[in-house]
């Protein structure tokens, strides 16, 4: 399904306000957001996204924050890129990716028939958004894409011990970075309980895949707290020949500034060092 010009003339909550998705029986909804404006997507009464319609490019969420500033990076500035995106939420970085590199050719797998659906209806897509969506699980769907490559691809389906774990191993890396571009990325978003042992288990099982691929192993950007005390939060990985570039260091600084703060970026030595702390491996 592509989302028509004719959603970003709709105003919102035109559609549904809620669903039941059918897959895992949770109520999804759309509630205005008292304390940072815009929108939140909230599913079992927990909040999972937010959007600013007004302003595609404020991106609420640190992780999708840190996420943003690396597509931001790896490409010339508007130059579209063909982004693959597993896991849907309320579309808040397909939204963003659109605001700043307009004319992207754009693919969402979700899992829950619904969601996508409850959340073009309610909060409609930039005009001139680009995006296929896809219904079934990540890893079947991706296997399904058979040579079909992409600039970026954005994993965001891990919660610590309640994650996919078919989709939390090393194979399903290995089935996933094949579809990247030379000079393509693979972002990957963790959330975790404090001390990070899922966040760290899957760091080592990218980092594994990406060497049996040739890539220079894995980075990491999260709360320089979150990472210096193990606390509770999200942090996202990066792999992919983008981070071959003579240009990286550069673009570490760039990620340092953009935040939010305090970031931390660590390059793949430093993050190994961090597996092997929390693994009790130091």
């Amino acid at each position: 399904m592509t989302a028509p010009d004719a959603l970003a003339s709709a105003s919102p909550f035109s559609a549904r306000r809620s669903v039941r998705l059918s897959r895992s029986g949770q109520e999804a909804w759309i509630v205005a957001d008292e304390v940072d404006e815009g929108w939140v997507l909230q599913i079992g009464g927990i909040d999972q996204s937010h959007v600013d319609l007004a302003d595609p490019t404020r991106v609420v969420h640190e992780y999708l924050r840190r996420i943003a500033n690396v597509l931001d990076a790896f490409r010339l500035a508007g130059e579209p890129i063909r982004v693959l995106h597993l896991g849907a939420g309320a579309l808040t970085l397909p939204r963003y990716v659109q605001a700043t590199r307009p004319g992207s050719p754009q693919v969402v797998v979700e899992i829950e028939r619904e969601l996508p659906t409850l959340v073009t209806g309610a909060l409609p897509l930039p005009a001139g958004t680009a995006l296929e969506v896809v219904i079934g699980d990540a890893r079947e769907s991706l296997a399904a894409m058979e040579g079909e490559r992409f600039d970026a691809i954005v994993l965001d389906v891990f919660s610590g011990q309640e994650s996919p774990a078919h989709l939390a191993t090393r194979d399903f890396y290995l089935e996933a970075l094949p579809h990247l571009e030379g000079d393509g990325l693979l972002l990957v978003n963790v959330g975790d309980d404090a001390g990070l042992h899922f966040a760290a288990g899957q760091a080592r099982e990218l980092e594994r895949a990406a060497a049996e691929h040739g890539l220079s192993e894995v980075w990491l950007l999260a709360d320089s707290g979150l990472v210096t005390h193990l606390r509770e939060g999200n942090l996202v990985l990066a792999t992919g020949g983008a981070l071959s570039s003579p240009a990286v260091e550069d673009w570490r600084v760039a990620w340092n500034k953009a935040g939010p703060h305090p970031a931390a970026v660590l390059d793949p030595m430093e993050t190994a060092d961090f597996v092997a702390r929390v693994l009790g491996e130091a």
